[in-house]
Order: structure tokens, then C-alpha cells, then sequence
């Protein structure tokens, strides 16, 4: 098993802020390349977003791409090509299928600040519908299925003190959203992150009050 850490201050900072738009890379994205750096397993991004009131994403294309959303604060508008149109708020796992082609606008409509992570995950295979789904109001513990990926999307939020099992997998990828956990021999804080591999007996224990994301994969994407 083999566990390598990344901080929130490691990230790749993009976005445009002159726009109202703050964002934390931790793969290659955009016009950031790092050749060691694309993917771990089948996640090719895991962005902090914020958006000030007004701020947001024009309309533009993704294919063979599973997005997966997670709001942190605030509301997340979305709108896509196929007619989907939903509000989604802290607590809410939405997920955009691209398939064969999709187009979408995200924006911050609301009043006040907004803040989200969103996941990309590349499928099994290309090709296929389109789809898209909110959960609202995910309970803890959740395991949310991609079944396209062959991954599982673990919601955890733990009081100070408390220890958590994660599951194994060939790759097992962990994010902070808030608080602080104690991951082996590691703490990690609000933006941190851990990629492990070959996940086998892994536990988490909550320094403070703390809510993470936990990907569970299982299988490399079978193209490019």
C-alpha cells in the first residue's frame, strides 16, 4: 500500500479571479500540464471551485467524462443540452453523464459566496446517452455508485474523535472538505488530499469535526 499526500497549497491555482472565479487544480487541467500528474486510476480532476454572487461557467462541451459535484456552500445553478435545469445546495450529489456529448452552463444565481468540488472520472468505455441525476440530501455514511467507472463516491462527516473504515481499492483517493482527520501517520486539513494505493485497511480518525469525500475505483478507463 502506498500513500502519497497532497496540500491544499500543493494545488494548481486557476480559474480567473477578475471574473469572480477561484479554482484549486489537483491533476492537470487546462493550460496546467504536468505529465506526472494527469490522473490517479480513473479521476482526471478533483477542482475546488468558488464563485462570487453573479460568477460563473459559459455554456461548453464535455464528452466521455463522468462530473460529479459536491457543494460545500451556497447554490450551484446548472443548466444542460439535454434540458436539465436544477439548484443544487450543500448536501446534494449531482452527477452529469457526459456520454456522447453534452453542453452546460454552472453559475452562482444566488446572493452569496459559493464554494463546491467538483469530480471528473473517466468511463469504463466511450460513447453512450447522456444523463444526469441529483441526490438530495445525502445521509452519512453514503456510498454513491458510478457505475459507468466502476467507482463509488464515499460521503463521510465525523465528530472530533471518531474513527471511520474506508473501503480497499485498487485506488483510493481522499479529499477534505472540511475540519481536519488523522490518515495513518498523516493529518490532513481543510484542501488536503491523499491518493492510496493498493487501499487495504485504511481508517480515518477526525482530529476535529470534519466532512471528507472518499473515492472507491476499482479500474483504469479502457481508452483514451
Amino acid at each position: 500500500m502506498t500513500t502519497y499526500v497532497q496540500r491544499s497549497g500543493q494545488r494548481f491555482r486557476g480559474g480567473d479571479p477578475a471574473a469572480g472565479i477561484e479554482t484549486w487544480h489537483a491533476f492537470s487541467f487546462s493550460g496546467f500540464y504536468d505529465p506526472d500528474n494527469v490522473r490517479f486510476g480513473p479521476l482526471a480532476a478533483c477542482n475546488e471551485e468558488r464563485l462570487a454572487p453573479g460568477a460563473g461557467f459559459a455554456e461548453h462541451p464535455h464528452r466521455d467524462v463522468e462530473i460529479v459535484t459536491w457543494v460545500i456552500e451556497g447554490e450551484l445553478t446548472h443548466e444542460d443540452s439535454t434540458g436539465h435545469t436544477a439548484v443544487v445546495r450543500p448536501g446534494d450529489v449531482q452527477r452529469l453523464s457526459a456520454g456522447e456529448g453534452v453542453r452546460h452552463v454552472e453559475r452562482n444565481a444566488g446572493a452569496g459566496p459559493l464554494r463546491f468540488v467538483q469530480m471528473w472520472v473517466t468511463p469504463q468505455e466511450p460513447g453512450g446517452s447522456p444523463a444526469y441525476e441529483v441526490v438530495r440530501g445525502v445521509a452519512d455514511p453514503v456510498s454513491y455508485p458510478l457505475s459507468r467507472a466502476d467507482a463509488f463516491l464515499h460521503v463521510r462527516r465525523l465528530p472530533e474523535g471518531q474513527r471511520a473504515a474506508l473501503p480497499g481499492a485498487p485506488w483510493l483517493y481522499v479529499h477534505v472538505v472540511r475540519g481536519a482527520v488523522r490518515l495513518g501517520d498523516e493529518v490532513l486539513s481543510e484542501g488536503d488530499a491523499a491518493r492510496v494505493l493498493d487501499a487495504v485497511d485504511v481508517a480515518v480518525e477526525a482530529v476535529e469535526e470534519a466532512e471528507l469525500l472518499a473515492w472507491e475505483m476499482h479500474a483504469e478507463p479502457r481508452f483514451p
